[in-house]
C-alpha cells in the first residue's frame, strides 16, 4: 500500500548492468504465470487494489491505452502471481521508456494486493521479472520509477540491487526533487 501520510516526491531507481540478482522463491502455493488476453483487468484489480488508481476502471483504461496494443510483448513481459485457487494477487512489467532516441529498460506497475503483502511476493517477482529482463534485453542498466509514498517497495528494490539515482531526464522523468526524496526516506530507508 502506498503510505499517503507523507509528502510525494518522484524517485528514480538503477540497477547497474552486471549487479547480481538475488534469487528470492515464491512461498508454497503460488507460481508466476504470464499475461493472456483477457487479464488485463486482473492486473487493474492489482493496481487499484494498492492505490495506484482511483478505481479499477481507470487501471484498465490506462492499461488498455499503454500496454494493450503490445499484446505479444506482454504475453513475455508481464508477470502475475498466481495463488493457488487461481487468483493473481501481485504483478510485475517489464518495458521500456525512451529517453532521446534510446529505448531504456524499465520495470513497471510492481504491485502486491495489500492482503498478500509481507509474504515475500513482492522480492520473488522483481527477482524473476530481473531474471526474464536480461533473457529479452540482455544484461542493461534497468530503471525504475517509483515514490516517496513506496518506501516499503524502495526497500525491496534495494535488497535487489536498484539505488536511488539523481540523475536527471531519465524516461521522462525531470528529477528535480531528488534531495527533497533522499532526505524524507532517510527514516525509511533500511
Amino acid at each position: 500500500m502506498l503510505d499517503k501520510s507523507i509528502p510525494y516526491f518522484d524517485v528514480l531507481m538503477k540497477r547497474e548492468k552486471g549487479t547480481q540478482i538475488k534469487n528470492y522463491k515464491l512461498p508454497e502455493g503460488f507460481e508466476f504465470v504470464l499475461f493472456k488476453n483477457g487479464d488485463e483487468k486482473e492486473w487493474a484489480e492489482i493496481e487499484a487494489s494498492v492505490g495506484e488508481f482511483n478505481t479499477a476502471a481507470d487501471a484498465l483504461a490506462y492499461f488498455s491505452k499503454n500496454f494493450l496494443p503490445y499484446i505479444d510483448e506482454l504475453e513475455r513481459r508481464c508477470i502475475f502471481i498466481r495463488n493457488d485457487q487461481g487468483e493473481k494477487v501481485a504483478t510485475l512489467t517489464i518495458w521500456w521508456r525512451y529517453t532521446g532516441v534510446r529505448r531504456v529498460p524499465w520495470l513497471h506497475w510492481v504491485a502486491v494486493k495489500p492482503e498478500y503483502q509481507g509474504l515475500g511476493l513482492g522480492k520473488a517477482i522483481v527477482s524473476e521479472g530481473m531474471k526474464r529482463f536480461i533473457e529479452i534485453e540482455g544484461d542493461r542498466d534497468i530503471y525504475l520509477h517509483t515514490q516517496t509514498w513506496s518506501y516499503k517497495a524502495i526497500n525491496i528494490y534495494r535488497k535487489l540491487g536498484f539505488e536511488i539515482t539523481a540523475e536527471k531526464g531519465i524516461g521522462g522523468y525531470e528529477n528535480n526533487n531528488y534531495e527533497k526524496a533522499m532526505a524524507l526516506l532517510a527514516k525509511y530507508l533500511r
